[in-house]
């Protein structure tokens, strides 16, 4: 059993998205002009998809987003109610009712902000087979702004944290959030995480990507997205390991935190890389039919590793469940679970 932990000790930003999810044929795919593991974002003639999905196939409705994901594992894990706090922007309308319902039925204490003339951001998500293919519609997610965070209240819930996590996919919403979060736990000496998300957010949102960088105490990333971000620094890439020491080694507010970094190589040893040292995590091999969809086993990676975190546990404890968590979401469809958590620290 865990550690009782503080609630609202955990806060994180990020896209707020309601996952719509089915089993289709492959010509609904080719209706949308669509391919098997497609992840895409959403173009006008994409928009129908949504509604015929849940009009026309048994859809199944799942509070969606990278960030969201990772705290919903999290919760999972720590098995208590509201440890971690999430904020996102959402519209006025029936899919936001359903993303906080699920979002709040797996523990998460939600602050959206509402903006009324835009839908609730939506991911379809198509089943044919073993294959799983994503179209998002960030809508709301896209009109996230800084005076949400600076509404009383919720400053209130941002300053009582002791740990925050953003996706660099937040990168393309709202910078400002993110450089007044980080702020926010330079001041106060708290750790601040952060996800590299996508090869496309180095190449092309680098600019905030390097603003909010020098406050990072732990930067999370998979091997294809740091290839990216070496490729845009123009550094040598190939070497993970010499790429993560050079993510450890840039510009840091607080020298007396060095940075880490978590670099994640699917099956693979994980990287735990710190100034003068790079451990190497085995991940337990599933047999090819236990695999289901590895589709967000990156945010449960870190929804696994932020429930052993908030407690205090050391990182090979934090990693130890990262895998974990990440091994067991591959077997269920989408970024689920299943059962209650078996992680044995």
């Amino acid at each position: 059993m865990c550690d009782r932990v503080r609630e609202g000790i955990l806060v994180g930003c990020g896209n707020p998205l309601l996952d719509i999810s089915a089993v289709v044929p492959l010509n609904f795919l080719q209706k949308y002009s669509m391919n098997e593991d497609d992840a895409i974002l959403a173009e006008d003639r994409h928009m129908p998809i949504y509604g015929e999905l849940v009009e026309g196939y048994q859809a199944e409705f799942l509070a969606g987003g990278s960030v969201q994901n990772s705290l919903r594992i999290a919760q999972w894990i720590l098995r208590q109610p509201r440890v971690a706090v999430f904020f996102g922007c959402v519209g006025e309308d029936r899919y936001a009712n359903i993303l906080k319902e699920k979002a709040q039925a797996a523990g998460l204490d939600v602050h959206y902000q509402v903006k009324k003339d835009v839908p609730t951001g939506t991911c379809a998500v198509l089943i044919t087979g073993t294959h799983r293919s994503l179209c998002a519609n960030l809508a709301a997610a896209n009109n996230f702004t800084i005076d949400h965070l600076e509404e009383p209240s919720n400053k209130a819930l941002v300053d009582n944290a002791q740990y925050y996590y953003i996706s660099g996919f937040f990168l393309t919403v709202n910078p400002p959030s993110i450089m007044q979060v980080a702020a926010t736990a330079h001041a106060k000496q708290r750790p601040f995480l952060m996800n590299l998300s996508a090869p496309f957010i180095s190449q092309f949102y680098m600019a905030p990507l390097l603003a909010a960088l020098p406050y990072v105490d732990i930067i999370f990333g998979n091997e294809a997205e740091a290839q990216a971000f070496a490729e845009a620094q123009q550094w040598p890439s190939g070497d993970l390991r010499e790429i993560g020491k050079r993510l450890v080694a840039m510009e840091k507010k607080n020298p007396t935190r060095p940075r880490i970094a978590i670099l994640t190589q699917g099956c693979d040893p994980v990287l735990l890389i710190q100034q003068d040292s790079v451990q190497e995590f085995p991940v337990t091999k599933l047999a090819v039919h236990e695999i289901v969809d590895t589709n967000g086993a990156g945010d449960a990676f870190v929804g696994g590793f932020l429930s052993q975190f908030v407690q205090g546990k050391s990182l090979d404890v934090c990693i130890r469940c990262g895998n974990y968590a990440a091994g067991h979401i591959i077997k269920n469809p989408g970024c689920t679970y299943s059962g209650e958590p078996e992680f044995v620290e």
